[in-house]
């Protein structure tokens, strides 16, 4: 399979078992270049599997992947000179020190000792490890050992970035860090595919793959993949929200109900006409007092209706980004 300068990854029914048990099955991939591409999906679902068959990790059972124009099965060793790999543990020496670290991986990759000095100079400043040089890794903190595996993975100028769940063991702040520095990174012409499971990680790709239990059941870019989901969804805020969630619980038409803090969140199918009338119909007759509205499916919404609501009818969602 030939790649072309518009995707930096195609994959297609790319597929690993292990025995009996099926990983990743049957997965198409076009993942665009200078973007960042999203695996969002739980522990489980196939993400670290793929994307350690896409940097040539992992044989495929069956299936193919071109990355970067090259067999990610057959070009192995090629491609590992041009992708970056990131794991969600923390993989560098803890024992040297964050400079030794850097000039350890400049070694690996043979850059050069003149441009491999200002490569380090240039990472530190970055990613704000100046003045730490000297610091063994395995006293830095969660977010200053996550900025030094970055730049470890961006030391030989990649033009692709693997990251596998890659912001797993730090706080808040640092994960907003983290994806600030990886928007600089494709600004600057680099391809990310990024495996989270957190939902406010995933909103921020440019197009992301949902991935459930080893299959990829939606692809598109945030917005068209709440655009193509099934269900229009319906927000309910009142007062006394368990009483709403009671009075709604039994309504037949409502296939999928959650809470969230003092509002509700309801589901219907598409082909039912005026699903907000159902939903302020059932509370009016609760006698209970709410503002109802259809809002825009967020991304929670979505992975709802593609993994969880996918079983109660045939096919998947797959929307693509125009």
């Amino acid at each position: 399979m030939q790649s072309n300068g518009e995707f930096a990854i195609q994959a297609r029914g790319l597929t690993r078992r292990f025995g009996a048990l099926v990983a990743v099955n049957e997965v198409d991939l076009n993942v665009p270049t200078g973007k960042i591409y999203g695996f969002l999906g739980p522990n489980g679902s196939g993400k670290s599997t793929t994307i350690r068959m896409l940097c040539g990790l992992l044989t495929p059972s069956s299936g193919q992947a071109s990355v970067l124009g090259l067999d990610a099965g057959k070009d192995s060793e090629a491609l590992k000179q041009q992708i970056g790999y990131m794991t969600q543990r923390f993989s560098l020496y803890e024992d040297l020190s964050v400079r030794e670290n850097l000039q350890f991986i400049g070694e690996v990759y043979a850059i050069p000792r003149r441009e491999r000095r200002g490569r380090m100079d240039e990472l530190l400043s970055r990613f704000r490890l100046t003045g730490r040089e000297r610091q063994r890794a395995g006293t830095l903190s969660g977010g200053q050992k996550q900025r030094l595996a970055l730049a470890a993975a961006t030391m030989h100028r990649p033009n692709l970035l693997l990251l596998d769940e890659p912001t797993s063991a730090v706080d808040p702040s640092n994960r907003r860090d983290f994806w600030e520095s990886l928007f600089e990174l494709t600004e600057q012409g680099t391809t990310i595919l990024v495996s989270t499971h957190y939902m406010d990680e995933a909103v921020r790709c440019h197009n992301l793959a949902i991935l459930d239990r080893g299959v990829k059941v939606a692809d598109g870019s945030p917005r068209s993949l709440g655009e193509n989901i099934a269900t229009n969804v319906i927000e309910v805020q009142a007062d006394d929200i368990d009483a709403a969630h009671l009075a709604l619980h039994g309504v037949p038409q409502i296939v999928s109900l959650t809470r969230l803090g003092t509002r509700l969140r309801a589901q219907l199918p598409k082909h039912i006409s005026e699903p907000a009338a159902i939903v302020a119909r059932a509370l009016r007759h609760a006698g209970i007092a709410a503002e109802v509205d259809r809002v825009f499916p967020d991304i929670e919404d979505i992975f709802v209706a593609v993994t969880e609501l996918r079983e109660t009818r045939p096919g998947t969602t797959e929307a693509v980004d125009s």
